[in-house]
């Protein structure tokens, strides 16, 4: 007999880029994580599919977890803060945005924003 355990979800983050569908949804998922990288991105964004290696790489080997927005699919919640370009990454701490990046960046250069906030 095979017994899984659960894992309680708000003490561990994940370890891959988790898709977020309005602001409801960043909102717990913010208030859920200390440190949170928001990726807002489209499909369509060849610099963003660029990106996409380094975010799913911070995902799994840092103590951030990161949101994956779909600008096309969540225009109210791009606009909430202020995204005029793809891509651009918003870095919440402790439930407040702290951070925010256009355009893409180094693993190195996200990875130690991360660590400023994740201490």
């Amino acid at each position: 007999m095979t017994v899984e355990s659960s894992t309680d979800s708000s003490s561990e983050t994940p370890t891959e880029p988790v898709a977020i569908d309005g602001q409801a949804a960043l909102d717990e998922f913010v208030a859920d994580n200390d440190v949170v990288l928001a990726d807002f991105y489209a499909d369509w964004c060849g610099p963003c599919k660029m990106l996409e290696p380094t975010v799913e790489g911070l995902a799994a080997d840092t103590d951030a977890a990161v949101a994956k927005v779909d600008v096309d699919a969540n225009q109210p919640l791009a606009q909430a803060y202020g995204v005029r370009g793809v891509p651009t990454l918003v870095l919440f701490a402790d439930g407040e945005k702290v951070e925010e990046v256009v355009g893409v960046q180094s693993e190195d250069q996200l990875r130690s924003l991360i660590e400023r906030y994740g201490q």
